[in-house]
Parts: C-alpha cells; structure tokens; sequence
C-alpha cells in the first residue's frame, strides 16, 4: 500500500512546474517528504548488553503530516478527560455554502477565524436564551476543510456541552435532545456570517482572484450575499457516545484528522492514485475514485493551513479562563469523577509504549536490555 509520502516523492516534481506553491504548503510538502528520514536528523543508540545499534530518524511534526498524528491524539485526549463533564455532549457540524468556497479561500486566515466567530456567537447567544436553555454553556470546535474525495468543502465540528451555569450559577441541564431547533441554528449561524462577511467588504479586508473578481464589483458582491441568504445552510448535529470517557475517545476522530489518511490509499502508479471515499448519499457505502498523481496533491494541499492557525478553539465554560472557576464549580454541580491523565510526565517513547503495548525502548536484538542514547 502507497502512503501520502511516497506519493510526494512520486508527484511533487511534475506538482511544481505546474502550479504555485503557498510557502506553507511547501514546506508541508518539504517536512513530509522529509519526515523520519535522515533528512530530519536523528538519535543513535545502542543496547546495553548486546552493542546493537540503531538510528531512529526525527519525527517532522508537521500537523498535516500523516505519520505525525496519532501520538499527538492520544496526548490532547488523555489531557481533555480531565476536563469532562458527567453531562450529554453533542457534535454539531456547521458547513458553508458552495458559492462561498473559493471567496474563502482565497481568504482563508480571515474567513476560518470568521467561521469561528460566527459559531461561537450562535451557540452563546441561542444558549443563553432562556427559551432554550437560558445557560452558560462549553465547547469547542475544530475546522477541517474536505470532503471525501479531497474536494474543498470547509466545515467546523463543534462539541457542545448540553447544560451550564444559569445567572445564579445553578446547573441548568438540557432534555435528552439538543436543546437548540436545527433549523434556528443553521439561520442564525447563516445570518452571523453574512453579516460580518459584508462589513469585511465593506471595510474592504476581502482579496478577490480568478472567478472570485467578480465580486469586486458591489453589485456582485451583494448578489453573491442575496443567493447565500436565499439558501437554506447545512448544519447537523447527533449526539455523541455516551458516557464521559467514551465522549472523548469519540472527539479525538476529529481533532487531529488530516485531509486523508494512509489507509485509504488503495493504490499508485506513476501516473494516478486510488483512493478509498464513503458515498453520502448511499448509506456511507464505500467506493473508490481514481485521481491523476499531480491532481491528488493538488487537491491535498488545498487543505494547508495558513501559519500559525489555532485549529482547536474553546469557548464559554470550557475556555482557559474559566475552567478554574466556572467549570470547576460545573464539575461540583455535576458530581462528575476525577480522572488523571495516564500520560502526564512521561515521554514520547513511554506513551508510545503503553499505546502499542511493547516497550519500544528494548533492543529489538537481544530483547533483554534497553537502548540508550549514544554519545557522539
């Protein structure tokens, strides 16, 4: 089976003389290529009782790497359980209209950061209407920018947590349903980012390029805000496993996911890649989509984020500032358990060891002693 890797080292000549790179993706691109290979650098050790020696290369750490993701998971959700309520979660997924999809791009820092707010205010506000809940509730959410077939298609998923603080800091908590009416979310969430979408025009913030110049022009642009309102926004919303550690495990599928990952890689060749995608609209039956090499790249480094971007955001009850205060108390009201990060203090190589079960750190040789890092 090929992975994302080799299919950079495949493709990514013939990829630069076709189309311009953001230095961001060539970097991405660059740190991939390199990752765990002598590129990177490395460590040589050597086993305390037989001599065998052996190089363990460097990690990239580059968030849209493949093979960088899975430790750095188990980490963030280790730290989160810490963090969790004995209440009902609910992963609410919130997506933009087609006619948006290349404004944003182009203006991806300020249109991402904007998707954020957007969400963020729609669940604050909604929530603390007392028609709903009347509550100060947490969550958090998490952009990711593709669809199955890599196509860019920018969507949050938010976890939201079905109860909070009323005004007198009670714990208010919602029925087994959302306590939020779909329909209200998507028009609210639809009207908050138009809203801010035409002040950054006005405020002329936005950069128009290829079929997006048209909007320069103020009556295109308010033709372009006319259809977006006249469509009714996709959003959805299930609630997640139940029982708080489950709720985690669950929300780790998202957090650290990348545009594809290895495994549904079915095949390469010099000339194309196939890939394995879920079909939507047939019951997430699975099938196969044959892209050439250059355009499955392409379409994988549509997913580069810009520099310096926060992916996960917390907000309300579960942002920094208040989990002291606000979410300790919601901790009291809920009667939730404690629980201790299993990772807390350790290194990589130890988590590693306990995900894997094998103690990665004993000579693979002699079996019987630990490697130690040798001194150049």
């Amino acid at each position: 089976m090929s992975t994302v890797q080799e299919l950079f080292h495949t493709f990514y000549p013939t990829y630069k003389e076709t189309y311009k790179l953001s230095m961001e993706q060539a970097k991405a691109a660059t740190n991939m290529m390199n990752c765990r290979t002598a590129a990177m650098g490395g460590h040589s050790y050597e086993c305390e009782s037989c001599s065998h020696s052996l190089v363990r290369y460097n990690s990239c750490r580059n968030r849209h790497c493949t093979l960088c993701q899975g430790v750095n998971k188990d980490i963030w959700v280790d730290q989160r359980k810490k963090d969790i309520l004995d209440a009902p979660y609910f992963h609410v997924v919130f997506t933009m209209p087609e006619q948006l999809h290349m404004l944003i791009y182009h203006n991806q820092k300020l249109l991402y950061d904007l998707m954020y707010k957007a969400v963020a205010e729609t669940l604050t506000e909604l929530a603390g209407d007392k028609k709903y809940l009347g509550a100060q509730i947490g969550f958090f959410s998490v952009l990711h920018t593709w669809g199955q077939n890599l196509h860019y298609h920018p969507h949050i998923h938010t976890v939201v947590l079905a109860g909070g603080l009323n005004d007198r800091n009670q714990w208010r908590r919602s029925s087994e349903k959302f306590f939020i009416p779909v329909k209200v979310l998507s028009k609210k969430f639809r009207g908050k980012y138009l809203y801010y979408l035409k002040q950054y025009y006005q405020q002329k913030q936005l950069r128009f390029f290829n079929e997006s110049k048209k909007y320069q022009d103020a009556k295109s642009f308010q033709a372009l805000i006319d259809e977006c309102y006249q469509k009714d926004w996709y959003s959805y919303m299930k609630r997640t496993f139940s029982g708080p550690i489950a709720v985690m495990e669950y929300l780790g599928r998202y957090t650290h996911r990348i545009a594809i990952s290895n495994n549904r890689i079915v095949s390469a060749n010099d000339q194309s890649v196939t890939i394995q995608v879920k079909d939507y609209k047939r019951n997430n039956q699975k099938k196969t989509v044959t892209l050439k090499g250059v355009e499955f790249l392409r379409r994988f480094l549509m997913h580069i984020l810009p520099k310096g971007f926060v992916k996960i955001r917390h907000y309300g009850l579960l942002a920094n500032r208040n989990k002291k205060t606000k979410l300790k108390l919601c901790r009291k009201l809920t009667k939730s358990p404690t629980y201790k990060p299993l990772f807390e203090g350790l290194s990589k190589i130890e988590i590693l060891s306990i995900l894997i079960k094998k103690d990665v750190s004993l000579c693979p040789s002699c079996k019987k002693a630990h490697l130690t890092e040798a001194i150049p």
